[in-house]
């Protein structure tokens, strides 16, 4: 659920985008981001593809995703049913801030982000800490 005008919530139903999708992966206008791969934060598969509506949360999943390519931030258009993503939704964020979502059907990268301003390098680093100390204590739970 997100603030909407006038101090109303808004949950997912009312959701109307854009919509982000921040990684690693090389992917092109037209190509669909599926549930099912492996997540860009931990070593498994989830039955969930994960998006956000807010810029800012794209950013921290590109800046945080596995692997070495270059951080992409693509606009998607999810083509099925969406709900709020538990694990943010009020569990760590409460009013959904973050606009998180996350969706059993794929997401249709309809375009990229070209320019966007990334997170100070010491807020980056201190978020990468954070996640390696939860790794250590048993890693971050997903609600899958």
């Amino acid at each position: 659920m997100t603030l909407g005008q006038g101090g109303a919530m808004t949950y997912a139903k009312d959701a109307t985008g854009p919509f982000y999708h921040g990684t690693r992966a090389d992917l092109s206008v037209g190509d669909l981001l599926v549930p099912g791969r492996t997540s860009n934060y931990a070593d498994r598969k989830l039955s969930w593809i994960y998006f956000s509506g807010t810029l800012d949360a794209a950013i921290w999943g590109c800046e945080l995703a596995k692997g070495d390519g270059r951080e992409r931030i693509y606009v998607v258009e999810p083509t099925g049913p969406f709900e709020d993503d538990p694990n943010l939704t009020d569990k760590r964020f409460p009013g959904n801030p973050t606009q998180s979502y996350r969706s059993r059907d794929p997401l249709r990268i309809v375009g990229e982000v070209e320019s966007w301003e990334p997170h100070p390098p010491e807020r980056l680093a201190a978020m990468k800490a954070a996640l390696a100390r939860m790794e250590a204590e048993g890693g971050p739970e997903i609600i899958d």
